[in-house]
């Protein structure tokens, strides 16, 4: 059963008891960009997506709100139980999971203090529609629709904005109740190509994000990044509103910064890794979430290292060692956006290599006929060789004019024809070998295991029996 079937479950189920319920939120906002006709068809009809999937836009919503009007809180439990099984989710207000949908009382929120937990909610189903869609945050989010009738409540002109592909608050009296909404403009701008609305866009400029924890600023940070088209356009509305003073200060010393025309014809720092962004989102399609996320968070890093490093040597803008000194100010922002690992994948460990080795492939394509597969292992004990073939091509095409990019073809060939392009050879000779031949565990065994493993990756050990002769020569 669809989404839209199990809308109409539950609003049947409603109806018969007295009340009303409606989709809201998210869902309806997609659904209209969905039901747009071809000649409508616009850039955010692409990005309508609330589903999560990452390297994927436009797909249809996993999740829906409803909202039941005219029915007790206490009967709602009971009726929704009558459609299956429901499971309570939500503490400060009570929610119910049915299916793939969320169902919940209209409610009135009141500020009790700063931050995200300090709101009082109360559940009121004798609302109207219109006093409960107050609460939102942008009127293409406030827009509801009766799956029983096929109509839509939309009494903030929420459809109209939708049209003209415009961002604006639903009350401005209330909108800095919650300050992640700053952030959620940012990514709403970028995944359906919108424009901020001059008043909208004075409110967000004013509201200081500092009450924020790491974990939803990287909520909203993962949805840029992920699930829009071109997360530039969110960079940019942040620049212009001071949000990246406030949650990306290592970005500002990109602005102005130089770079070498020659290299560089698109201009500054903050422009080349804004174009280097989209370059990397658009390629990236295929990879999982906690890659994808990796190499997106390697483009808004890789060059943060320039500012410092940057100088005119020989009449010529030069920024030499800049991706070492970029893995400081990278670390800083993986902090405080507390990017550790994403569904077992270690993001922090690749990223701060990507940004560290993003000119690796370049170089070691200047230097083929001389470098050797043992670089290339060591090279892969730091990142993941794939990932970093990825990003360096989108660096490579991420500015203006045309460059040769062929050296990442060659680089991954390499790669995987040596089978490190995702890991590191696994070590052949283990501790257990060294047990059998005479060496205990502690200090002495693991220096010779770092030994072999050395000459491992040299090429010069490829069998156990010759790890074993290497260890006895050790040993003896």
């Amino acid at each position: 059963m669809d989404l839209e079937q199990q809308a109409r479950r539950i609003a049947e189920a409603a109806g018969a008891a007295g009340g009303r319920a409606l989709c809201v939120g998210g869902f309806v906002r997609d659904r209209l960009l969905r039901l747009r006709s071809p000649g409508q068809a616009s850039t955010f009809a692409q990005s309508a997506s609330a589903d999560g999937s990452a390297g994927q836009v436009g797909h249809t919503s996993k999740d829906l709100d409803m909202e039941v009007f005219g029915v007790a809180q206490e009967a709602l439990l009971p009726l929704l139980r009558s459609l299956g099984r429901v499971d309570p989710v939500g503490q400060a207000f009570p929610v119910y999971k049915l299916g793939g949908v969320d169902v919940a009382l209209p409610r009135r929120e009141s500020k009790t203090g700063r931050g995200h937990k300090g709101f009082a909610v109360h559940g009121d189903p004798s609302m109207s529609y219109a006093d409960a869609a107050r609460r939102r945050d942008f009127t293409i989010n406030a827009i509801a629709w009766d799956p029983l009738a096929d109509e839509y409540l939309d009494p903030f002109n929420g459809r109209a904005d939708l049209e003209q592909r415009l961002l604006r608050v639903v009350d401005p009296s209330t909108f800095a109740d919650d300050s992640l909404r700053v952030l959620r403009a940012l990514q709403f701008a970028a995944r359906f190509d919108l424009a901020i609305e001059p008043a909208t866009a004075a409110i967000c400029a004013a509201i200081p994000l500092d009450d924020l924890p790491a974990e939803r600023i990287w909520v909203e940070f993962e949805k840029l990044l992920l699930h829009a088209r071109k997360p530039s356009i969110g960079f940019a509305l942040a620049r212009r509103l001071g949000v990246v003073e406030q949650i990306l200060p290592e970005m500002v010393p990109l602005y102005d910064c130089p770079q070498d025309p020659e290299w560089h014809p698109e201009g500054d720092v903050w422009t080349h890794t804004l174009m280097v962004i989209d370059e990397t989102r658009r390629r990236n399609d295929d990879l999982d979430r906690p890659r994808l996320a990796t190499v997106m968070l390697a483009a808004v890093c890789h060059d943060l290292g320039k500012p410092a490093t940057t100088a005119l040597i020989d009449g010529r803008v030069r920024s030499p060692n800049h991706e070492a000194e970029g893995v400081a100010p990278a670390t800083r922002i993986l902090d405080r956006l507390n990017v550790q690992t994403l569904d077992g994948f270690d993001v922090r460990t690749q990223v701060l290599g990507l940004v560290a080795e993003h000119l690796r492939p370049s170089a070691f394509h200047k230097a083929k006929d001389t470098v050797t597969d043992g670089a290339f292992r060591r090279l892969a004990q730091k990142v993941d060789l794939e990932l970093l073939v990825r990003f360096a091509r989108a660096d490579c095409t991420g500015r203006a004019g045309t460059f040769d990019c062929s050296a990442m073809d060659w680089f991954l060939d390499r790669a995987r024809a040596l089978g490190v392009e995702h890991k590191p050879p696994a070590p052949i000779l283990l501790g257990r070998h060294l047990i059998e031949l005479g060496v205990q565990p502690g200090p002495r065994m693991g220096e010779i295991l770092r030994a072999v493993y050395e000459q491992q990756l040299d090429g010069v050990v490829t069998t156990l029996d010759e790890a074993r002769h290497i260890a006895k020569l050790a040993i003896d």
